[in-house]
C-alpha cells in the first residue's frame, strides 16, 4: 500500500488556489498558523487542549511515570519518567468520513 504524503507547502499551494491568493502569501499563513498551534501546545499547563470545530481536537495529557518499563531488544528494565503526550480526535465529520467502508 503507498502512503501518500503532504507537505506544508501541499497545504499552502492548496490554500493559495482555493483563496486565489500567491502561494507565498499562504505559504506565509499556513507557517504561521503551525507556529501559533505548536506554541500553543508547547505551553507550559498540565493539560491544553485546542479544539478545531468540524476538523477535531488536539490535547496534550501528562502521563505517569513506569518504573517497570522494558526495553524489547535488550530485556532489561528501565525506568520511564512522567511525561506529556499529545493525542488528536478527529471531530465528527472527519470521523463519520473514516468510518466508511474501504
Amino acid at each position: 500500500m503507498k502512503v501518500k504524503t503532504f507537505t506544508k507547502r501541499n497545504i499552502a499551494t492548496e490554500i493559495a488556489d482555493r483563496l486565489e491568493a500567491t502561494v507565498v502569501d499562504s505559504l506565509m499563513f499556513t507557517d504561521e498558523l503551525f507556529t501559533v498551534l505548536r506554541e500553543m501546545l508547547t505551553e507550559d499547563h498540565e493539560k491544553v487542549r485546542i479544539e478545531i470545530r468540524n476538523f477535531g481536537v488536539f490535547e496534550v495529557k501528562p502521563t505517569k511515570a513506569k518504573p517497570k518499563a522494558r526495553n524489547p531488544h535488550t530485556n532489561e528494565e528501565i525506568f520511564v519518567p512522567a511525561h506529556k503526550k499529545t493525542h488528536f480526535k478527529p471531530g465528527k465529520i472527519l470521523k463519520n468520513y473514516l468510518n466508511q467502508p474501504i
